[in-house]
């Protein structure tokens, strides 16, 4: 019956206080906000007279209680008569006891405020904050005002700019004006210039009766400044300092045509690979031939690398001979592993490995130490990606262990030679015919067939196309890079041979420093 009745009463209004006179029914409306003062008379009472209190010992009453006193509801012995005062002990109140009769959860309303746990001084000082604030500040001076936003902008104390957008990034303050400093002080660390790549040949010289033959090696440039070229059974020298040019020798029917041409690594010596499987040695300044070298090939000798006083040779015989000129037994060494023609050669620069690349579209890596006299195979990587013949081969001057290759399938491709992975492969549009890396800078220049005939030079690793140098009329067959590595001479099928700055311009020849006139000014001196 209780919960129905306090179901009942839950839906009056809690704005309003019910109150009861004991004698009459009477039903008055007060204010829920009741004081001590506000007391209730009942009906023929005289005013004079002590009132009738409901609740003596509680003034404040929630509507709640009143609620529970008209619903009937009779507390038990223990706690009838005046309720208990709080500093009392043993009594209980009786909605104390009537919220015990009931489940708790029924009973808790928590949208009636709490007083007691209402803070008024906190609530008083946030109303009247603000207008002592304004009366305060309309008595301070423009200083005082002026001084504050400063201070606040110094504190950053203006978050309403948090994540705001602005135009323009205000202009920073210079601590020393530009005027008052020298132009180099001034001058910002210089950015490298934008290399000015020439499109066009810096020199032209004929080349008659040059081979048209994709896996010939007829041209190098070696150290001592000088170009050697294979016009059929002759070769010749160009002198790129004074633009000379000689005939070094001529070879009969028997013998030619010349098939490879390669300067030593001191560019005294230039080895020449014939049509018949010799290879013979000339010493470039005396112009007379030093030996010949016979028996490591049994037809012609397409390709030659040299490392320090060993002579690399691959012929047509599908065999790569190593030849030490110093001695007369001068084969000390055979890789075997290609099945047609060995058309490129070159050893890496610290001397230790060798690329070979091969008509049958294979690629080995070989080890020097591995090198033997006795048949077998002693590669270190045996590459069948590429899907035609293999000609053009460069090592990376500034990185040791990377090798680009390329040849008649238009790809070029880079190779981790350690672990004989494929680093990169780009796809040209054309024949590869020979590859050349920079000396200075990250770029790889290569020369091309059909249909355009062009250099590409290329920047590494992003392999954009920097520059397309064209000139040739039929495909580039050979490449060769001036000791500075700036100048690139080019011979092609149109039997002209072109020279380009495509690796930066050569500097002027530095003026000879003059010669002293103290006496013995040519002898080191201890002290």
């Amino acid at each position: 019956m209780y919960e129905e009745e306090d179901a009942k009463s839950q839906r009056c209004s809690s704005d309003l206080l019910l109150c009861i006179s004991k004698k009459t029914n009477d039903v008055n409306f007060k204010d829920p906000v009741r004081k001590t003062s506000d007391l209730t008379f009942t009906e023929g009472q005289n005013k004079n007279a002590p009132a009738t209190l409901l609740y003596p010992k509680a003034v404040w009453r929630s509507p709640r209680e009143i609620i529970l006193e008209s619903s009937g509801f009779r507390p038990s012995s223990s706690a009838a008569g005046t309720m208990a005062s709080p500093g009392e002990k043993g009594s209980l109140d009786p909605y104390l006891e009537y919220l015990h009769q009931k489940n708790s959860r029924e009973n808790l309303d928590r949208f009636i405020p709490n007083r007691s746990a209402m803070d008024f001084n906190y609530t008083r000082s946030l109303f009247t904050l603000g207008k002592k604030w304004k009366e305060k500040s309309a008595v301070m001076s423009t200083s005082s005002e002026a001084y504050r936003k400063f201070l606040a902008e110094a504190l950053d104390m203006n978050r309403s700019r948090i994540l705001a957008f602005k135009n323009k990034l205000p202009t920073p303050v210079e601590l020393i004006p530009q005027s008052w400093l020298s132009p180099v002080t001034s001058q910002s660390k210089s950015t490298k210039p934008c290399q000015s790549i020439p499109k066009t040949c810096q020199r032209m010289l004929e080349a008659p009766y040059i081979l048209d033959d994709y896996y010939l090696n007829l041209l190098d440039w070696g150290a001592n400044n000088v170009v050697a070229i294979a016009l059929s059974e002759s070769v010749y020298l160009w002198n790129a300092s004074n633009g000379s040019a000689t005939e070094l020798v001529t070879f009969n029917d028997e013998e030619g045509p010349v098939t490879s041409v390669s300067w030593a690594p001191d560019g005294q010596n230039i080895a020449i690979g014939l049509q018949n499987s010799h290879v013979q040695l000339w010493d470039f300044s005396a112009q007379r031939q030093l030996r010949t070298f016979r028996g490591g090939h049994r037809l012609r000798v397409c390709s030659l690398a040299w490392n320090n006083h060993i002579l690399t040779t691959g012929g047509i015989d599908c065999k790569i001979t190593n030849n030490d000129i110093r001695i007369t037994l001068h084969i000390v060494g055979t890789y075997r592993g290609h099945r047609q023609e060995v058309c490129g050669l070159k050893w890496s620069p610290s001397g230790k490995q060798l690329a070979s690349g091969g008509k049958d579209n294979l690629l080995y890596l070989w080890d020097r130490s591995r090198s033997s006299l006795n048949s077998g195979t002693q590669w270190l990587h045996r590459i069948e990606d590429h899907t035609a013949a293999v000609k053009a081969l460069a090592w990376c001057p500034f990185q040791s262990n990377l090798l680009a290759s390329g040849g008649s399938d238009r790809s070029i491709k880079f190779w981790n030679t350690c672990t004989g992975a494929c680093l990169n492969s780009v796809d040209t549009g054309s024949q590869v015919c020979a590859l050349l890396w920079s000396m200075r800078e990250r770029e790889l220049l290569s020369s091309h067939g059909l249909p355009e005939n062009q250099l590409i030079l290329w920047k590494y690793p992003s392999m954009g196309t920097m520059a397309e140098l064209t000139g040739h009329a039929s495909r580039v067959l050979f490449l060769a890079q001036s000791p500075d590595g700036c100048t690139v001479a080019s011979a092609a099928v149109d039997e002209k041979l072109m020279f380009w700055h495509v690796f930066g311009i050569p500097e002027l020849a530095k003026q000879a420093p003059k010669t002293s006139s103290e006496p013995f000014a040519h002898r080191h001196r201890i002290r």
